[in-house]
């Protein structure tokens, strides 16, 4: 099984790894990293860069791709180089996957259109205009597509794709090995939760980039 994940400029890191991280645990599997170019990419921050195996002309067949997010999805949803690719490995794609803002990606593409998906929270709203109907759930299935919803979520995108594709016992036992059991010190992952001046202050600021 190839799984392609996808890369570009000022990708969020961890919307590729976690997904690499469990995915990429499946036996046989082959993970690429693939970009318009080959070589390396860095992600928002600009201090950490991933190597792009190959470029998108050579990569036509995988059987899993994984879209990463970013604090600028616009520039690569104009992209045709990207779009383009998309689609064409979408009509063979076993599954086509998201995390955070690169559903937007897919929604651009027209892949989404008549289907439930989720996006970071700051982004949600924008899938409506692609004919996709947002929803605020951690991870959506619709189909063959599933999108995750900010950052972290790709982890338990990734574990629970895993288990459709393995089996539920070969998923736990990912997650028991990567220690996935999440105690957070704080209950303010979601605007539901957090406090309403935080929620306020990241909705004034460029989208993802208050972080």
């Amino acid at each position: 099984m190839q799984i392609a994940v996808l890369l570009y400029d000022r990708f969020t890191a961890l919307d590729a790894i976690g997904p690499f991280d469990t995915l990429g645990r499946l036996s046989g599997a082959e993970v690429v990293f693939v970009s318009e170019r080959p070589g390396p990419v860095r992600t928002d921050s600009g201090a950490l860069a991933l190597v792009a195996d190959r470029g998108l002309d050579e990569l036509t067949r995988p059987d899993i791709v994984v879209v990463p997010g970013g604090p600028h999805p616009e520039l690569e949803m104009e992209n045709p180089a990207v779009v383009d690719w998309l689609r064409a490995v979408d009509a063979t794609s076993t599954w086509t996957t998201s995390v955070c803002t690169g559903s937007l990606l897919l929604a651009a593409a027209g892949l989404l259109k008549g289907r439930r998906a989720t996006s970071h929270w700051l982004y949600l709203d924008r899938l409506t205009a692609f004919g996709a109907e947002p929803t605020g759930e951690r991870v959506v299935y619709d189909g063959k597509y599933v999108t995750a919803a900010g950052v972290s979520s790709g982890i338990d995108m990734g574990l629970g794709l895993l288990g459709r594709i393995a089996g539920d016992e070969y998923a736990q036992t990912v997650q028991l090995m990567t220690e996935y059991d999440p105690q957070p010190p704080y209950d303010a992952g979601s605007p539901d939760k957090a406090p309403a001046e935080i929620v306020a202050r990241l909705r004034a600021v460029s989208p993802l980039d208050g972080r």
